[in-house]
């Protein structure tokens, strides 16, 4: 596919119509990461921090996310999600946090969005935690690294596929 389908023929954007698609069992799995000083790491860590459990936080944000992804991406298809699942894994030699998400449904069209937006949200929750002590962290590395079921069936990330 070498076109971009959210455009009728007249070039106006519009909703895929997937009616006539199959239903099958669809999963995408995304990830990223964010930086940060570690001394902020460190606070996450330690689970003390004054606003809460960040992780576990950011784990229901990301979760939460990749339900409403309908609502926040205009010509996104609301889905039945079967499955959200949210990995945050500290990365102490890089002062960072990664998170990885995969999502999973049984439809006509595939949870990519979903799962790169539940990526996206569980990261700025992070942020959004730790901003009093830490402004300069960055978000890094957000993408798909693999989906299938649907048409096209499978793709996965290689070093060439930006």
């Amino acid at each position: 596919m070498n076109e971009l389908t959210h455009f009728n023929a007249q070039g106006q954007a519009h909703m895929v119509d997937v009616g006539n698609k199959s239903t099958t069992h669809r999963v995408a799995v995304a990830e990223g990461r964010i930086e940060m000083q570690p001394d902020t790491l460190a606070k996450v860590l330690q689970g003390n921090h004054k606003k809460g459990d960040v992780l576990g936080i950011a784990r229901i944000a990301g979760i939460m996310a990749a339900k409403k992804t309908a609502d926040l991406i205009p010509l996104c298809h609301p889905l039945a999600l079967t499955r959200v699942d949210i990995a945050l894994t500290p990365l102490a030699e890089a002062n960072a946090i990664h998170c990885r998400a995969t999502v999973e449904t049984h439809g006509q069209t595939g949870v990519e969005m979903e799962a790169l937006t539940a990526v996206q949200i569980s990261l700025l929750t992070i942020y959004d935690m730790c901003k009093a002590v830490d402004k300069g962290m960055s978000m890094e590395g957000i993408c798909l690294l693999q989906k299938t079921g649907g048409k096209s069936d499978n793709w996965k990330r290689t070093a060439d596929s930006n």
